[in-house]
């Protein structure tokens, strides 16, 4: 009888089996499946926060913006859960967000009203409501990036991780629509300062990578 490589064997590890020989919609760790429903959640809680924000918004350009990126969420929702359940490849694939506003940035700072919390839902206005988008945005791609180093499944790793910057392109975005209206503003360092902390960095010697 030939001596059998134990290589070749199946591992195991206490009573289940390593992935290779695991269905792949059971191929997911403990821990991810909380991190997993953690971010699902968080999808559902900002399509939940947009449909609320539809009907306050009053800029056409941020409804614009709000329409564009629930839809596009939506579908990552879809994607995300597919693989979730079956630890497969989805039927559809990921694609890129693709935003409309340019990279212009505007510096400086303006001097206007203190800041207060409103009183009333009505004194909310478009600078509260993409503040609120932001923060949703900027939260999931945090969530995102978090998840995507602990996830054991491949697949939903990938998802997860190729989702991070849509999220970020997103959020990119919308900081840049409050930028141009004033609601979200950039201060910058004096000019020499700023030059200083620029030329703080010197190259490192680099060896060949191959």
């Amino acid at each position: 009888m030939q001596n059998q490589n134990p290589m070749n064997q199946p591992q195991t590890n206490g009573t289940q089996q390593v992935s290779a020989n695991m269905a792949p919609n059971m191929s997911h760790g403990g821990h991810e499946l909380f991190d997993a429903h953690e971010v699902i959640g968080g999808v559902i809680g900002m399509l939940n926060q947009y449909k609320m924000y539809e009907q306050n918004v009053q800029d056409p350009e941020l409804k614009d913006i709000l329409t564009r990126q629930a839809n596009f969420t939506t579908e990552l929702y879809n994607i995300m859960t597919e693989s979730f359940k079956t630890g497969q490849k989805p039927s559809q694939s990921t694609h890129v967000y693709n935003m409309t506003q340019d990279n212009d940035v505007v510096y400086g700072m303006q001097p206007g009203q203190p800041k207060k919390p409103a009183q009333n839902p009505s004194e909310l206005t478009d600078a509260e409501y993409s503040s609120f988008m932001l923060g949703q945005m900027k939260g999931l791609a945090s969530t995102m990036a978090m998840t995507a180093l602990e996830m054991t499944n491949p697949v939903l790793r990938r998802v997860v991780a190729d989702s991070v910057p849509n999220m970020i392109e997103m959020s990119y975005e919308l900081f840049l629509y409050q930028n141009k209206h004033g609601y979200y503003q950039v201060p910058q360092l004096a000019q020499q300062d700023m030059n200083q902390m620029l030329q703080s960095y010197a190259p490192a010697p680099q060896q060949p990578l191959n």
